[in-house]
């Protein structure tokens, strides 16, 4: 496994960089174009991507991530998107961007790091657990 990787925050400019990353966890994505409209409306809320390079400077992980507080939780960075580009994976980029992620979330005062994953994503689950997430509660969501 790799274990230097390097990992930076993707301006605005540069949000198309993230698309063959995200599209993997996000298969509704049809474009670079369109992800870069929908990442800017989410970019007035708060949220921000950082990527995972490979040696060529190929942006092959992603992280999105926002700042929020709330009363559970107090101040916290959210993930919302963390996916990896599979020939990359096993590589240590995804635990690259939560030590980044980490490390932000210190910078900016923050109580801790909390995401949702999906309940078939056992790989992913294997690595949060790895890298000291723990499960304090089950999600519930209901389609209107």
């Amino acid at each position: 496994m790799t274990t230097q990787n390097t990992v930076a925050e993707l301006a605005a400019e540069d949000t198309a960089l993230a698309f063959d990353a995200l599209r993997e966890l996000r298969p509704h994505l049809t474009s670079a174009e369109e992800l870069v409209e929908l990442v800017r409306a989410q970019r007035r809320e708060g949220y921000r991507l950082a990527a995972s390079f490979d040696p060529a400077g190929r942006v092959v992980a992603v992280a999105g991530f926002r700042h929020i507080t709330n009363l559970y939780a107090g101040p916290h960075l959210y993930i919302d998107d963390l996916s990896t580009l599979p020939p990359a994976r096993g590589q240590g980029h995804a635990s690259a961007l939560l030590r980044w992620v980490d490390e932000e979330a210190r910078r900016l005062g923050c109580a801790g790091v909390h995401l949702d994953s999906g309940t078939q994503r056992h790989d992913a689950h294997r690595l949060y657990l790895g890298s000291g997430y723990v499960i304090p509660a089950f999600h519930f969501s209901k389609r209107l």
